[in-house]
């Protein structure tokens, strides 16, 4: 594998000779995928095995990552696709035939930047100039040319899926829009989340005005990187347990139903193929019912605070399901790793294993996981998840 850290930021678009312009209308002949596992599970087929990859998986757990950080900052690595890759190859080389998974790096806040928003990563995000009220909104980019802004995501994706030559599928994603809003309005993270909570409750109109607007960048993208080669699409509604169930209504399922619709409507418009879309909504298990009846995603994410189990009699078999081990069990020694598994294994079993599951962690790994720990842990979902 070509150490791109060391060939700088060409090595890739010099090694598959890839135009240093690729846009998202060309359609590259990409390697066959030689594991389509993750792919059958998301579409509802039986597997033989659940297929596994975590979220976060290319990040601060791994030296080789905090090497590449050494010299590049946060965004600058989102923006560099030739930096992007590494990092996200970087996973699939340390675990290599114990991941089904890649997910292209980059960050959900790529968006916002998109509409004319500064962010910075020190550590954790921060907008200089959040909307502090709704007159703030004439500030953003009234047209967003996904393009123009992103065509750096789109360019790593297409340079990431050459160099995966096949291994295993690559994911694309985005941020759900009340997410991305609160990020936007808070200015980072938040304890209270009052600013936005005053925004939903104090200008719903204009709230719900902005969100929607956001969803229809978040459809451009997920296109646009559908072209660029993504073939499995995964939404990270990582805030959606900080609303009310009677406000996810209002403010958060709307827009979901109008990126899932309109993703599919505009690939098989523009004759792409039909990618697998994932739903995480962090913390909203209230709504998996309704969500796996409605909304029109292929598989939804777990967090930990739901039971395997539960999750399967909820859903009742419509979607695929994707998680959910607390991602602090890694820390617990490979005793815990194995037993907390083995009883996740056996609770999505519970049907007998013919319902589709991805398995994964039910939030992103933390940066303090020994990378060893986190072999384990595929090695264990290897074992456990098993069908005869």
């Amino acid at each position: 594998m070509l150490s791109l850290v060391a060939a700088g930021t060409v090595g890739f678009l010099t090694a598959f000779n890839l135009p240093s312009t690729t846009s998202t209308t060309m359609a590259p002949e990409f390697p066959p995928l030689k594991n389509d596992l993750l792919l059958r599970a998301a579409r509802g087929e039986k597997t033989e095995r659940a297929p596994v990859w975590v979220m976060r998986q290319a990040g601060r757990y791994l030296p080789e990552f905090r090497e590449v950080r050494k010299l590049h900052e946060f965004f600058e690595v989102c923006r560099t696709p030739d930096l992007a890759t590494e990092i996200t190859l970087q996973p699939i080389r340390r675990f290599s035939g114990l991941l089904d998974a890649s997910i292209i790096f980059s960050d959900i806040l790529v968006i916002p930047q998109a509409m004319g928003m500064e962010v910075l990563m020190n550590p954790g995000p921060h907008f200089p100039e959040p909307l502090d009220t709704p007159a703030d909104i004439s500030k953003l980019n009234t047209v967003v040319d996904v393009d123009k802004e992103l065509g750096y995501v789109f360019k790593a994706i297409t340079q990431t899926r050459m160099a995966l030559a096949g291994e295993v599928p690559l994911i694309g994603f985005c941020g759900a829009p009340w997410t991305l809003f609160l990020y936007m309005v808070e200015g980072g993270g938040s304890k209270t989340f009052q600013k936005v909570k005053t925004w939903i409750f104090k200008y719903p109109e204009e709230s719900k005005a902005l969100l929607m607007r956001i969803a229809d960048v978040c459809v451009d993208f997920l296109v646009g990187q559908v072209k660029a080669g993504a073939q499995l699409l995964q939404v990270f509604d990582s805030w959606a347990g900080e609303l009310s169930p009677y406000d996810f209504d209002i403010f958060a399922r709307p827009t979901l139903v109008h990126i899932s619709t309109n993703v599919r409507k505009r690939l098989a418009a523009e004759n792409l193929p039909s990618t697998p879309i994932t739903l995480f909504a962090k913390g909203a298990n209230y709504a998996i019912a309704s969500l796996a009846e409605s909304a029109g995603y292929d598989t939804l994410g777990l967090d930990w605070q739901v039971d395997p189990a539960e999750a399967r009699r909820l859903v009742k078999g419509k979607v695929a399901l994707q998680g959910n081990m607390d991602p602090n069990v890694l820390y617990g020694g490979r005793d815990a790793i194995e037993s907390a598994v083995k009883r996740m294994c056996a609770g999505f079993a519970v049907d007998g294993g013919s319902q589709a599951w991805i398995a994964n962690l039910g939030h992103g790994i933390t940066p303090g996981v020994d990378p060893e720990d986190l072999r384990w842990f595929f090695e264990c979902v290897h074992k456990y998840s098993a069908r005869a």
